[in-house]
């Protein structure tokens, strides 16, 4: 039986930095960001159905999906963001599946925002939730990415609260101090795995 850790948190938390600490200790890595990116690639049937459903407007000049645009599109309108999931997640969470089934790894980490409200949720071995303060996430996406605050301020308030989260969550890795506190979090987590499947065995 493999091990399916599904990784979440919210936008600025940290999710990225423990995926590769989980990657590093030899699970296999999986961003849901990377198999939604596969599923919408021009001439795939997620394609043609979100541009059946949303219209030319949201492609790039080379009829890929402009992500950015379709994001503007659904952000305020939650019809047309429950519109866009129904045709993206099914595909996903499939693509998922096929990657479990095709890796030789013992121990999979699969990283996403919206991993509780997902088809593969049930299926998860374990759920981590990544937490840092609302400040610092701020303070680090407006450091890293191309944004400016009182966007960042919305998609925070559009979150879950990681306080709802963690009643959820089955491991819960405070990233809010340095990546050494994190690496040990992590480590004596996946140490906690292996004994468990070792004792089992």
């Amino acid at each position: 039986m493999k091990y399916v850790i599904g990784l979440t948190g919210n936008i600025g938390s940290g999710k990225s930095t423990v995926l590769s600490m989980l990657d590093q200790l030899g699970a296999k890595a999986i961003d849901a960001d990377d198999l939604v990116h596969a599923v919408m690639k021009k001439g795939r049937p997620v394609w043609q159905a979100i541009v059946d459903s949303f219209g030319d407007e949201v492609l790039t000049s080379s009829g890929d999906i402009d992500r950015k645009t379709l994001g503007s599109l659904v952000f305020d309108d939650h019809e047309a963001l429950d519109q866009l999931e129904n045709i993206v997640h099914p595909a996903v969470d499939e693509r998922f599946r096929e990657i479990i089934q095709e890796t030789d790894e013992q121990v999979i980490a699969v990283e996403a925002v919206k991993i509780t409200e997902s088809g593969i949720y049930p299926e998860l071995s374990a759920l981590w939730l990544v937490t840092c303060a609302a400040e610092e996430r701020l303070q680090r996406l407006l450091e890293t990415r191309d944004v400016n605050e009182e966007e960042v301020r919305e998609r925070l308030r559009a979150q879950m609260a990681q306080e709802e989260q963690a009643e959820l969550a089955d491991v819960v890795i405070d990233n809010a101090g340095t990546l050494q506190q994190t690496w040990e979090q992590v480590k004596r987590e996946w140490d906690r795995i292996w004994a468990s499947k070792w004792s089992h065995s």
